[in-house]
């Protein structure tokens, strides 16, 4: 059994991740770091976990732990690091976006590799510090990979995505109130959303010479999880020629299928899947690119990445089942 750690506990993602380690048949949690909620029980903040565990959350860390999992806000992590040490054995993942570009990848002697194993799997593997991608990076970059990888991105991608409210964190704020949010759609930073960086980093890192340009329009959806993505860009082949790429380029990943049928959100929520849908249309493709934000988008696929890190097999902790009806 090996000793997990976690800071920040009191986040959706946080959440998420001590109910997959609950049920990690060699992982125990030997703390939940919180100064906000220190004292009170995981289920006083996470009430899905009431009758799971007795466990409480603590203002003192364990700096031995086997690996350590980073729930904190963007910048904060780097800040968490400079303030706080661990053992030279200790395994990090973070699931922030402070070291997921080239540029801030090495950070205190710390190497932190890009924790998207449908890319990266090898790497992962011998890692001691992952970076896990961001949700929105998730979706569309695995609707892209394979087409990079054989050098096909030869035009403008243009994204058009929608994610569920948990995608805003658990503060609260003028478009993520009930009143705001139900029966409204909108969306926000059109065109220079955060994860575009990493996304463009790894479609760049694919194919030769390519400064790729990716049109993206992500919105605000009145759900509570889940991103359904739909990109289109150019393409001469044929839909089976599409089809057979990609599942050639998936045959060896863990949760990453290709459908061949059209897709929606039930399909996806409570697992960590990346499901995708392929059409050709007069000349472009249309890829359809579903994931859960929070598990394959955040804590399912940091879980994923321990398990890659200590040799587990892959779907351990992540045996879910979707909540279609």
């Amino acid at each position: 059994m090996i000793q997990a750690g976690i800071i920040g506990g009191a986040g959706y993602t946080a959440g998420e991740l001590i109910r997959l380690l609950l049920i990690h048949s060699k992982t125990e949690i030997n703390f939940v770091y919180s100064t906000s909620s220190s004292g009170k029980k995981l289920s006083a903040i996470h009430q899905d976990l009431v009758g799971s565990t007795d466990q409480l959350f603590t203002d003192t860390i364990n700096t031995d732990v086997d690996v350590l999992f980073l729930c904190l806000g963007h910048g904060n992590s780097k800040l968490f690091l400079e303030k706080n040490s661990f053992s030279k054995d200790t395994k990090i993942i973070d699931l922030s976006n402070d070291f997921r570009l080239t540029q801030d990848a090495i950070f205190q002697n710390k190497h932190f590799v890009y924790g998207l194993p449908e890319l990266n799997k090898s790497a992962i593997q011998s890692a001691q510090y992952i970076a896990n991608p961001g949700c929105f990076a998730t979706a569309i970059q695995l609707a892209i990979l394979p087409l990079a990888a054989k050098g096909l991105v030869e035009d403008a991608i243009h994204v058009n995505a929608v994610t569920g409210a948990t995608g805003a964190g658990t503060a609260l704020s003028a478009t993520t109130h009930f009143t705001w949010r139900v029966d409204n759609f909108s969306h926000y930073k059109a065109f220079n959303h955060q994860h575009l960086g990493e996304i463009h980093q790894s479609v760049d890192s694919l194919q030769d010479d390519l400064k790729s340009v990716i049109h993206f329009i992500p919105n605000r959806g009145n759900f509570s999880r889940g991103i359904f993505a739909t990109l289109y860009t150019k393409y001469e082949g044929t839909l089976e020629t599409a089809k057979a790429l990609f599942k050639t380029y998936y045959k060896d990943a863990e949760f990453t299928t290709v459908s061949d049928d059209p897709l929606h959100l039930k399909q996806v929520v409570n697992t960590n899947k990346c499901l995708l849908h392929l059409e050709v249309h007069e000349g472009k493709l249309l890829i359809t690119s579903v994931i859960d934000n929070l598990l394959k988008g955040a804590s399912g696929q940091a879980v994923h990445n321990m398990n890659l890190m200590f040799g587990f097999e892959a779907h351990l902790g992540l045996q879910l089942k979707a909540n279609y009806f």
